[in-house]
């Protein structure tokens, strides 16, 4: 059979100026930047549904590879959204004074947060004030001295009684240093204790009797003044309350009428003014020195830090002052705290103290009301992160955590804010791995995140062609680049189609190709010209090439210098060139490897020498196994396979894994086999099942670069190629001077369906059809191979027939 090369218009897929109807991207309108994404329906309506729904449950998974536009059209279709819905309400925290540990939420229209916050410092500026000048009036000071000597006029009064019930007795009231005393009178004197002693033992005992009545009068009069001294000073309290509470009245009174129509705040006003009229000494006197504390209420900036202060401000945690429609949040870091917020502290005396003034907005409560978009990599690897998001969408809530609190790291007092209403839209951005990973390890997940918007990796060529001029048109006046040449944006064209690895697909990659667009520009910049021209796309492309290129170079060096051992002319049996392909970074290149294969009389055995020194992956493996089954299938049906054989990728010292060496494997086993050499001159991709059917293979551009950058150094002879899958086709997209040589005859590349088609290419000789027995035409390959297995059994036969006693499989052939 006769296997024809590859013509150049079938390995490239060139789009020139004339495919577009335009001079440049002037006369073109940019992409819809308003939620349209070039080539991502599925994507744009699952994203539509996902923020159109109002059900729990439904948000939104985007998942794609970076690049694909994810981040933009998420934002754009969201920002779109939000434009059309209410703003939100603004969320504050303030004190209960009822339980300080556990500060309130206050909901508020959007912008009297902020309003009310400057409301409470204005009235805590003027309170103290307002008392000071209260309690300073006269009839505060009048009705204050009323009641203190109210309580001067009843101790005087008890005295008065007890004179008068003295002189009565002949005795007297007077004071001592350790309390009242009674004593006895003598000519209106008080009779000295050693007249006293003189007297008659009838007039003591009488005094005595009569001094110790007196004195148990004395207690129980005394003991009703305690009672009543509280009652006076209840007054005093009752006084100062009725002053305190008449002197910000005004204030507070002026406040309900702003704000009367929210109850949560008109009951914290309530509050305030309790608290203010029942700790007016702290407010007065903060500092337990009147003069400390006028000084420490004359600034502004100082008062609002004192806790007799603090304890009546307004904690702003959201403020939609700002906003015009519901809000749209990336968090970038999206950690515990910086989603659910947290509770900061402050050293004082060593120890760490809080109030609800430290109280931070997290993500969620600034999304509250609207979006938030998180990066779902960057939330899996912050502890706690993803289990408190679940927790607060399932419960609509958001309750503050620290990781410190829930594994007891700290044991200061903290604080335990009432938990905030939560009405948010989450949309988480990844890979579809990590898609695939949640779906499958967290039970949760679907219940939670119910819209998947897929991404897709390449978009229909023919479909988005109008749509990629538009594209780049959105570049243009995104960044204010130059605007592009027809030809210039024919390049980008066909990049975009190599990035995809298809001569019928776009690439997606939107974030490479507009970082294309910027290099050109860049280029064109520096050459002085007003346009962007399909040289400057190429130069850039060259560019980035060359900045990643070391590796490449190096290893093709290497093969030049004959380091690496690869062979471009004559044949040799048992040994051909496979193709792989290398990832380094952003760059992946093709690099041929010299593949080899020994046999020896055994039991139908391929030991893969890589998988033996644990260098082989699974798939890679699994090709080799193929090979067994297919050699067991074509040639091992009438006699048993009595060989042994051993491949390997020579001088390869990393890991080999992917299975589209196969063939390549397969094509130097038989020729081991048959004994007929291999071209070296070619090299060849592709995987193979167990019936010889060529299967594609993923790289096959830079494979076929990567063969042909070696023939091209040491010199093309018009012989040299790269054999393919046939179903390989539709993906060539090679390089322009990989193209040009396969124009003039110098290179080749064959697409090959069949292992006898690259048999033949590979041999020169008929490959021959075996027949029902298993024979071939005398003189085909197969023929030989077959005849070589033949002359295996008979010598594995004729060794274990001599040595009943050995079953080894014989000696290395």
């Amino acid at each position: 059979m006769q296997i024809k090369p590859l013509q150049a218009d079938e390995v490239s897929c060139p789009c020139t100026k004339a495919h577009f109807a335009f001079a440049s991207t002037e006369e073109v309108l940019p992409l819809n930047e308003k939620g349209h994404a070039l080539g991502q329906p599925r994507a744009q309506a699952a994203l539509e549904f996902g923020t159109h729904i109002r059900r729990h449950g439904y948000n939104i998974f985007a998942h794609g590879a970076p690049g694909s536009g994810r981040h933009s059209l998420v934002r754009q279709m969201l920002r779109q959204q939000a434009a059309t819905e209410e703003v939100g309400h603004d969320w504050c925290y303030v004190n209960n004074f009822d339980d300080q540990t556990s500060p309130a939420a206050l909901c508020l229209p959007p912008g009297l947060g902020r309003s009310l916050a400057e409301d409470m410092d204005r009235l805590i500026d003027e309170v103290r004030n307002a008392l000071k000048s209260a309690f300073e009036s006269e009839e505060y000071q009048n009705r204050m001295q009323s009641l203190e000597q109210e309580l001067k006029d009843k101790q005087n009064t008890i005295i008065q009684e007890l004179q008068e019930k003295a002189q009565e007795k002949g005795l007297r009231l007077i004071r001592t240093p350790s309390g009242l005393a009674f004593a006895a009178v003598r000519d209106g004197e008080v009779l000295p204790r050693e007249e006293f002693q003189k007297l008659s033992e009838e007039e003591r005992k009488k005094i005595e009797q009569d001094i110790q009545e007196l004195q148990q009068e004395s207690h129980r009069q005394f003991q009703k003044l305690p009672g009543y001294e509280r009652r006076v000073r209840e007054k005093m309290r009752s006084l100062s309350r009725e002053m305190a509470d008449y002197a910000i009245g005004t204030l507070l009174e002026e406040m309900r009428e702003k704000y009367g129509h929210l109850d949560d705040v008109l009951e914290h006003i309530n509050a305030v003014q309790k608290d203010i009229v029942d700790s007016v000494p702290r407010i007065l006197n903060p500092e337990g020195d009147d003069q400390q504390g006028d000084q420490f209420w004359s600034e502004r900036q100082e008062s609002m830090t004192s806790p007799a202060v603090r304890r009546y401000r307004i904690n702003v945690l959201v403020d939609r002052s700002d906003h015009a429609n519901a809000p749209v949040v990336y968090e970038d870091n999206p950690s515990l705290s910086n989603l659910l917020g947290r509770v900061e502290h402050q050293s004082q005396m060593g120890t760490l103290v809080t109030d609800f003034n430290l109280i931070r907005a997290g993500a969620l409560h600034r999304a509250n009301g609207g979006y938030l978009i998180l990066d779902a990599e960057k939330l899996l690897t912050h502890p706690g992160a993803w289990e408190a998001l679940k927790r607060a969408l399932q419960s609509s809530e958001i309750k503050l955590e620290s990781l410190a609190q829930m594994y007891s790291l700290i044991s200061t007092v903290s604080l335990e804010p009432q938990p905030v209403p939560l009405d948010v839209k989450v949309v988480l951005v990844g890979s579809p791995f990590v898609h695939a990973l949640l779906q499958y390890y967290d039970p949760e997940f679907d219940t939670l995140f119910k819209v998947a918007a897929d991404f897709a990796p390449d978009m229909d060529r023919t479909a988005n062609q109008e749509g990629f001029a538009r594209l780049v048109s959105g570049f243009v006046h995104k960044h204010s680049l130059h605007h592009f040449t027809a030809s210039g944006v024919a390049r980008l064209f066909e990049y975009s189609l190599r990035l995809a690895g298809d001569r019928e697909k776009l690439s997606a990659n939107v974030r490479q190709l507009e970082d294309m667009a910027v290099e050109a520009d860049y280029f064109a910049g520096q050459k002085g010209e007003a346009l962007v021209r399909s040289e400057e796309v190429q130069r850039a492309i060259d560019e980035r090439q060359f900045r990643s290129d070391r590796i490449r170079e190096r290893l093709q060096e290497e093969i030049f210098r004959e380091t690496l051992l690869i062979a471009t002319q004559g044949s040799q049996a048992g040994q051909i060139n496979g193709l792989s392909v290398y990832q380094v970074g952003g760059l992946s290149f093709g690099r041929p490897s010299r593949i080899t294969a020994r046999i020896r009389l055994g039991r139908g055995e391929v030991v893969d020498i890589e998988r033996e020194s644990k260098l082989s992956g699974p798939l890679h493996s699994k090709g080799v196994l193929i090979l067994t089954g297919f050699l067991s299938g074509r040639f091992g049906v009438h006699q048993p396979l009595s060989l042994s054989a051993s491949l390997v990728f020579e001088q390869s010292y990393g890991g080999v894994d992917g299975d589209s060496a196969s063939s390549a494997e397969l094509y130097a086993l038989l020729s081991a086999i048959a004994g007929v050499p291999l071209r070296q001159d070619l090299a060849v991709t592709g995987a193979v099942d167990q019936h010889g059917q060529i299967q594609a293979i993923g790289g096959v551009n830079e494979k076929i670069e990567g063969f042909y950058d070696i023939c091209q150094q040491r010199g093309l002879t018009g012989q040299q190629g790269v054999l393919i899958p046939a179903s390989n086709r539709k993906h060539l997209v090679l390089r322009g001077d990989v193209v040009e040589a396969v124009r003039q005859g110098g290179f080749s590349i064959y697409p090959i369906r069949t292992v006898d088609e690259g048999i033949e290419l590979l041999t020169g000789m008929e490959a021959g059809s075996l027949d029902s027995q298993g024979n071939s035409p005398s003189g085909s390959f197969n023929a030989l191979v077959m005849d070589r297995l033949k002359t295996l059994a008979a010598r594995r036969q004729a060794f274990v027939a001599s040595a009943p006693d050995d079953r080894g499989d014989g000696h290395g052939e």
